[in-house]
């Protein structure tokens, strides 16, 4: 497990891009945090990072975006939001290439077990000593400078954690500093 602060929405980007940087095919990851937290943000980076063409936005609405990269061989973005999932199995049922795809999936926790062996969970805490109030923001996008602690953890089925994973997040040890 690893744990970095980021205090911007640039910030939030640089992370996501860095992460971004190193995901290949088959690559799954979750996210989790309040409205406003920076899950959005995040993808952005890993967005820029990856190449992806078109504008990424959160798929609250829509559920699933499939974000094709500029080079055609490339393994495309899937953005989910499983936030209005009522079950995993919905997860499912949205026939996502998992194996040929880079899979980001908002409130994923307690989904992705059925769809993934292993992934890579992160959790976008919100520091509630610095918070000026209890209100979660209206969208999701990073929109203040409030310090955000992002924790990294890898996650399988068969309790083996993957090495690119764990090099991945031994890799951010020096990220902020």
């Amino acid at each position: 497990m690893t744990t970095v602060s980021v205090t911007s929405a640039e910030a939030m980007e640089a992370l996501g891009g860095r992460i971004g940087a190193q995901l290949v095919a088959g690559d799954v990851v979750v996210l989790h945090g309040p409205l406003g937290a920076g899950k959005t943000t995040f993808t952005r980076g890993v967005g820029q990072a990856l190449g992806v063409q078109g504008v990424i936005a959160s798929p609250t609405f829509v559920v699933a975006r499939t974000h094709p990269r500029n080079v055609a061989e490339h393994p495309p973005l899937v953005h989910v939001d499983a936030y209005r999932l009522a079950h995993a199995e919905e997860l499912v049922d949205l026939d996502i290439d998992y194996d040929h795809s880079i899979v980001l999936i908002e409130w994923g926790r307690g989904y992705v077990e059925r769809v993934a062996d292993q992934w890579l969970d992160i959790d976008i805490e919100t520091r509630a000593s610095l918070m000026e109030d209890d209100q979660p923001m209206e969208d999701d996008p990073m929109e203040d400078d409030r310090e955000r602690l992002v924790t990294l953890s890898v996650h399988s089925r068969s309790g083996h954690s993957p090495h690119r994973f764990t090099s991945l997040m031994e890799d951010l040890n020096d990220f902020g500093h």
